[in-house]
């Protein structure tokens, strides 16, 4: 942004604006007539052929006017989320009476947020972090252990594992010590190969339990990674004439039925802090091969520490950036309001 002065962002800005509003490439006697800049015609095409230069805005064929790219796109998003922070209608009242279930109300969220954008949304069900918080070994009989294990965000699932040998109280309590001295506190992405081994080392002739344990942890992570993706206004993205073409259509509508086909798009930096506040993909960035000719808004919602689910809102690049940002903010806020409430 240091590279462009304030009337070159002005003229950036008034270019983008029109085009969300249009769909049609803009001229400078349009930002002549819809800015207080006070300049010529000429002076106007000087700065834009500034911005084509910089890679801002580009010329889709020739004497028409200009269009953002995913560049300009990207600056524009930009300032909007370090400037806007509007209100919109208060969809609280709403959201807290219809939400007997956590479902019905994530289904009445993507409802209201096509209604309310004309975009296509999805909501996803909530996630918990794979962090390992305790692991608990019991015995049940000579042949088999139960292995508690809890993780981050108080989520507890019970796996039982079946032994060649039978284990004393003595075996087991270290065994016990082994697990939560190396996992407690680690991602499952962090239990690799050196991690593994000095368990094994410190277990001796239980190693092979060591395995079965860790199998059993896997096991009962994967048994909860379905979750489920609620999607609505799909026929929203029919509406802007640059994705409604068939092919690009069927992709579309595929990829939005097909809902895993989404779960790139979720599990993008779901875990990093940075992913917790609103994120913007805009064309080339957005990590679904068939969302590349679309923008698309997503939010994290955070039931409580380590439970968290995607918000998302798919749209053409030329959407209106400023609503759907307004509209997300407030819906965090009073989903955050709502959870906090039920706790």
């Amino acid at each position: 942004m240091h590279e462009l002065d304030d009337r070159k962002l002005t003229i950036l800005q008034a270019i983008i604006q029109n085009y969300l509003e249009t769909g049609e490439p803009v001229g400078s006697r349009t930002i002549s007539k819809g800015t207080n800049l006070n300049l010529s015609s000429a002076t106007i095409r000087n700065e834009m052929s500034d911005l084509e230069d910089m890679g801002y805005i580009f010329q889709p064929h020739t004497s028409a006017g200009r269009i953002p790219t995913d560049k300009g796109y990207r600056l524009y998003v930009d300032m909007l989320l370090k400037e806007k922070n509007k209100e919109i209608e208060n969809m609280k009242e709403i959201l807290i009476e219809k939400a007997d279930r956590l479902e019905s109300m994530l289904q009445k969220v993507a409802k209201l947020l096509a209604e309310n954008t004309n975009y296509t949304t999805m909501v996803t069900t909530p996630k918990y972090k794979k962090k390992v918080k305790f692991i608990q070994l019991t015995d049940i009989d000579e042949r088999q252990l139960l292995a508690v294990l809890v993780f981050e965000g108080n989520i507890v699932k019970n796996k039982i594992i079946n032994i060649s040998v039978s284990l004393s109280k003595e075996t087991i309590l270290k065994l016990n010590i082994v697990l939560n001295t190396f996992l407690q506190g680690l991602d499952l992405t962090d239990i690799n190969l050196p991690v593994i081994s000095k368990m094994k080392e410190q277990a001796g002739d239980y190693r092979d339990i060591v395995n079965d344990i860790l199998d059993a942890i896997m096991q009962a992570v994967n048994e909860e990674e379905d979750f489920e993706i609620y999607t609505s206004g799909t026929t929203n993205i029919l509406k802007y004439p640059e994705l409604s073409d068939v092919e690009k259509a069927s992709e579309l509508l595929y990829t939005l039925e097909e809902k895993k086909l989404l779960s790139g798009l979720i599990q993008h930096r779901m875990d990093s802090e940075d992913s917790r506040g609103i994120q913007v993909f805009i064309g080339e960035e957005t990590p679904v091969e068939s969302l590349k000719d679309c923008a698309v808004v997503t939010a994290t919602y955070e039931i409580e520490e380590g439970v968290y689910g995607k918000v998302g809102i798919i749209g053409p690049k030329r959407m209106d950036y400023e609503k759907v940002v307004a509209t997300l903010k407030n819906l965090m806020a009073q989903l955050d309001e709502i959870f906090k409430k039920k706790k």
